[in-house]
Order: C-alpha cells, then sequence, then structure tokens
C-alpha cells in the first residue's frame, strides 16, 4: 500500500485528529502563548522532531544550569550550619511539652527526650562572617559565595515523602522533578548529553528513581543516571562485534516504525522513544569522553580529593566495597565538565546523612566526603567564569532534632531524629547573592524565629532564577494544570544578587 493510498483509507476522525495535532494545534499554540494562557514548552509538544527544543524563558534569566547536591537523609543542621550554645547549655534536659505536642516524630519518644548539645566548634569565614562547622573548613572558604538559609521548613517528617517534596514540589507519586521541570521549561542546550544527569554516592536514597522521574511529562526530560566509572551509562555500548552502520540502518527502521505509529496514535511518548534512542546513539561517543578526567590538570584532580583514600570502617554514607570518598570527588568534576558541555540540570546524590544514633562518627565521615569536593567546584566554576550562570544547591530534605534519639531504652542519647520544622539549605552562584545569611532559628534550632522558606518557596525562586514564572511553567494533566510549586510558592526576591 503506497503513502497515497493510506491517507485516502484514514477515518474521519482520523483526519481530524490530524488537522488538530498538526498546522491547527501550531497556530493556536502560538495564539495562546501570546495570550500567556500555555508556556512556550507546551506549546511545542506538537512538534514531532527529534530534540528536546530550545525554548524562550518567560523573562531574561540568571542561571543556565543547575547543580543540586542532594545529601539523602538530612545533616544536622545544629551541628553544621547553625551553632546554638543555649543548647549546649540544656544538654541532658527535658524538653517542655508545649513546644514539642504537636511534633510528629519518626522514633523519638518524647515523654523522655532529653536535649543532645553538639560537640562542634564554629568558626566565621571570610569578610561576611559566615559561621561554619568545623567538620566543614573548605565550604567555610567559599563563604562569600555562599547564601546561607537557615530557615528552610517542610511538613514531611519521614524520608521518602519528603525527598519527593524536594525534588518534585509534592510528597506525591508519579509527579516530575526539579530538572524535569527546568528541561521542559527550557528544553537542553547539548546535543549530545542528556539536559538531565544524576550522578550517586554512597547507599543511595530512600526515594531511589522517584527522585529522578519525568512523572507525566515525556520521557525525554527524566533524569539519565550517569557512573563516574566504566561503562557511563548501563547498556549504552553496542555488543561486541555489532558495526555502527548496522546500528545505523536498525534505528532508521525503528525510527521510521515509531513515526509510522506516531501518525496513527498522535501518543507524544512515541516521539519521546526516538529522541531517547538518537541521543543514546550520539552519547555513544560523547558520554565517555566525558567521563574521561586524563585531560584534567593534575592540580585540578587534587583540589577535588580524587584519589583520596577511604577510612576504614562501616559509615552510615559509605559502602564498604566502593570507595565513597573518591567517587563524590569525581561527581563533582563531572558535574564541572557537564556544565562546560551544555547540561542543564545535574543532580548529585549521597546518602545516607539519617544518623540516628553514632552521630559523632557519621556526620565526620559524610562531611568529610563532601567538604572539600563541594568547595574546589565552587571555587572551580568561579575561576572557569562559569559561577555566574550557575546556580549550586546544597541541602535535604529536612534537618535534625535538637532532642537526643532514645528509643530502644538507649542508655545514651548519641543521634538525632527528624525534623522538618527548620533546617539549612547553602546556594552560591547563577544570581544568588552570597556572602549573606538568611532567616533565623530559635536558641535550640527547633523551630523558625525570622524569614521562614517553604520548599515551595525555593522552588519557585530557582525557576524565577532561570527565567521562569513559577506561575505559569504549568502542564495540564488528567483535567488540572500542574506546577513544580502545587499550590504555593513565593519568589525570594532577598536572596538574588
Amino acid at each position: 500500500m503506497t503513502i497515497f493510498d493510506e491517507y485516502l483509507n484514514r477515518t474521519r476522525r482520523e483526519f481530524l485528529n490530524t488537522t488538530a495535532s498538526g498546522l491547527g494545534a501550531l497556530g493556536l499554540g502560538s495564539l495562546l502563548t501570546q495570550d500567556g494562557l500555555i508556556t512556550p514548552a507546551t506549546a511545542a509538544t506538537s512538534d514531532i522532531s527529534e530534540g528536546v527544543q530550545i525554548q524562550p524563558p518567560h523573562f531574561a534569566p540568571r542561571a543556565k544550569s543547575c547543580i543540586f547536591f542532594f545529601m539523602a537523609g538530612a545533616p544536622s543542621h545544629i551541628d553544621l550550619f547553625d551553632p546554638k550554645p543555649k543548647l549546649n547549655e540544656l544538654d541532658g534536659k527535658p524538653l517542655p511539652k508545649e513546644v514539642w505536642k504537636d511534633a510528629r516524630f519518626a522514633f523519638i519518644k518524647p515523654d523522655t527526650a532529653v536535649l543532645l548539645g553538639s560537640p562542634r566548634k564554629f568558626t566565621r569565614y571570610g569578610e561576611c562572617g559566615m559561621e561554619f562547622s568545623d567538620l566543614l573548613p573548605h565550604l567555610g572558604s567559599q563563604a562569600d559565595n555562599l547564601l546561607m538559609v537557615r530557615s528552610m521548613f517542610s511538613e514531611e517528617f519521614n524520608h521518602h515523602p519528603g525527598q519527593l517534596m524536594m525534588q518534585c514540589g509534592v510528597s506525591r507519586f508519579g509527579m516530575p522533578t526539579m530538572g524535569s521541570w527546568i528541561n521542559y521549561g527550557l528544553g537542553s542546550e547539548s546535543d549530545n548529553l542528556p539536559g538531565y544527569v544524576v550522578l550517586t554516592a554512597g547507599r543511595g536514597s530512600s526515594g531511589g528513581a522517584t527522585l529522578y522521574q519525568s512523572g507525566f511529562l515525556p520521557s525525554s526530560y527524566s533524569g539519565v543516571l550517569f557512573r563516574n566509572s566504566g561503562e557511563p551509562v548501563l547498556n549504552l555500548q553496542n555488543p561486541q562485534g555489532l558495526p555502527p552502520a548496522l546500528q545505523r540502518a536498525g534505528l532508521d527502521a525503528l525510527a521510521n516504525i515509531n513515526r509510522q505509529r506516531y501518525q496513527e496514535v498522535h501518543d507524544p511518548e512515541i516521539m519521546s522513544r526516538i529522541r531517547n534512542y538518537e541521543l543514546a546513539n550520539r552519547m555513544q561517543t560523547a558520554a565517555p569522553e566525558l567521563t574521561d578526567l586524563s585531560d584534567e590538570a593534575q592540580v585540578t584532580l587534587d583540589s577535588y580529593g580524587i584519589g583520596r583514600v577511604e577510612p576504614k570502617g562501616d559509615f552510615r554514607g559509605s559502602l564498604p566495597h566502593l570507595n565513597t570518598m573518591d567517587s563524590f570527588a569525581r561527581n563533582c568534576l563531572l558535574a564541572r565538565r557537564m556544565v562546560e558541555r551544555g547540561v542543564r540540570f545535574i543532580n548529585v546524590i549521597h546518602a545516607s546523612w539519617d544518623q540516628h544514633s553514632k552521630l559523632d562518627e557519621h556526620l565526620t565521615y559524610n562531611a568529610t566526603v563532601v567538604d572539600q569536593p563541594i568547595a574546589a567546584l565552587i571555587h572551580d566554576l568561579e575561576q572557569r567564569g562559569l559561577l555566574d550562570e550557575t546556580l549550586v544547591v546544597i541541602g535535604a530534605e529536612f534537618g535534625r532534632t535538637p532532642l537526643g534519639e532514645n528509643r530502644n531504652e538507649r542508655k545514651y542519647n548519641t543521634g538525632r531524629d527528624h525534623h522538618p520544622h527548620c533546617f539549612t539549605m547553602l546556594l552560591a552562584g547563577g544570581g544568588i547573592q552570597g556572602g549573606q545569611v538568611y532567616g533565623e532559628t530559635d536558641e535550640i534550632g527547633w523551630n523558625i524565629r525570622e524569614n521562614p522558606v517553604h520548599v515551595n518557596d525555593l522552588h519557585a525562586t530557582l525557576l524565577h532564577l532561570f527565567g521562569l514564572d513559577h506561575l505559569r511553567l504549568t502542564h495540564r494533566f488528567q483535567g488540572r494544570d500542574f506546577r513544580l510549586t502545587d499550590v504555593g510558592g513565593q519568589v525570594v526576591h532577598d536572596w538574588i544578587a
């Protein structure tokens, strides 16, 4: 049957569907975009080209890319970023019931719990005098580039819901993550690498792959999990003996079949499938080149801490058979190389910071893993002129309690429970005004005293830095216009330079 015969045999409904999905949809999309009723990305969903097209932002952006360090499991703000001398004075004393009566705990038995002071020593760094724990001297050296937000809060007190809230804006399954939304709104600047890449180190997060899914957005906006050694992406390389010409012929045949199916059902996921196959083909050359660090100067490798020796011990943020120290350092250097190659969003996940016991031992290990490499990355980006347009974010799903954990009738409180009422995040570059501390918590680090910032406020501000209005960046799904900030979110203009 010829192509002409196929068109003649189409039903009236098929003709109308094709018309609505073609020139008519393009014209309608243009008009709706001019009226501000849909985003350019939404209008572009009718485009069946094979790339994730670059879209114009809503207004002039400050950031072009983001490196989001997700410290899954939740570091203790009290021991790293938010010194509390009064808490040390009250060490071992109970917290009045009127303070904790409405709080929800994962494990603590509040009736018998007592306050746990911190052994950490804090030092002021930079011209701004920002305070960091003695576990983070390298990050302290970047104080004048950093915004420290001490007044973050969330409603979720368990890991997976809290991690979904931080990554997706809501604590529900099946929702797009930050990286998906940003690439959906702006498209990808890289032809040979994904616009959204995920790097991991340590034990893995509670949320797993749900923390880099595309949800109801096309799968071409999902995060792609990279490895920093060996094959960059599992199953990326051709089987042994498959010639490139034969692979190309197979891809072309598969694309033709998929295009024919698309013309019949107009499912945008079919076009995502074609894009993913073609991107994987291009990545076979680009990904190995990306992860080959042989062209990096030794002084650069040393500054990131690549080659650090893993200490002996079973730490909460490590795996016995892996060198997490070296792996995380490589991830930081790879993140810089990805920014240079146009990757829009890089999510670097390190787990776990869930120190319910042996807080001093495990927190010391985890802080040592991340301190030098992240500081080196910020410095490296600044030296290369990339920091102004690269947003660096460091944070987690919540903080840790000022109360020591007392489950299982422990005689000594050596850890802290989950605490969503206040926690700290750090930001740098990409239009952020460094050298400032925003927000304040009470004298024991239990509640926020000044300038509370909800997780959705963080999301609204991140999108704003990319030139995206969080109220306009929407996608209609199941009869509703969804967005990253759900039904909340306010841009925090005080953060912006």
